[in-house]
């Protein structure tokens, strides 16, 4: 059975002491799909939503919420990120998000992108709930990460996972 890292001998949550551990150049990238009906997606793709641009605000919180994740999962080391990005890919039925992140650090990002894609899908529908709260957050998952001891992790089908 593997061994959890968070889990002490005596089975309590710990924070992992990375202390010892090298530093390295770290990036992770990270996805999330907001499905949206096909009339709020034109509105997002024609900034046509009372509350302004969608996929700026959004892109703006997933940076923010990147450069928190220490403060808001609780076992995660506060990290000097170096770099965070938010993209955006207008799909049939909604959008696609990916985030990215980097860090020249002793442990790895994958929290920090999959927060910034979780965060700008949500507030993707903190923008556009008051027109549809039929929207659907899915697909939040790791596609890459690099460096580190365990080296690279590509996730199978990468961006044909949908």
């Amino acid at each position: 059975m593997a061994k959890l890292s968070h889990i002490d001998e005596q089975g309590e949550a710990r924070m992992v002491d990375v202390s010892a551990k090298g530093e390295t150049v770290r990036t992770a990238t990270a996805q999330a799909v907001v499905r949206l009906s096909p009339r709020l997606l034109e509105l997002v793709r024609t900034h046509s939503l009372e509350k302004g641009d969608v996929l700026a605000v959004a892109r703006v919180a997933g940076v923010m919420a990147a450069k928190r994740v220490g403060e808001i999962i609780p076992l995660c080391h506060p990290l000097p990120i170096t770099h965070a990005d938010v993209q955006f890919e207008f799909l049939p039925e909604g959008l696609r998000i990916v985030a990215s992140a980097s860090v020249v650090g002793r442990t790895g990002v994958e929290m920090e992108a999959l927060t910034a894609a979780s965060v700008a899908a949500l507030t993707v529908y903190d923008m556009c709930k008051a027109v549809d709260r039929g929207i659907t957050i899915t697909d939040i998952c790791l596609l890459e990460k690099a460096g580190g001891k365990s080296g690279t992790y590509r996730r199978e089908g990468g961006e044909n996972r949908l």
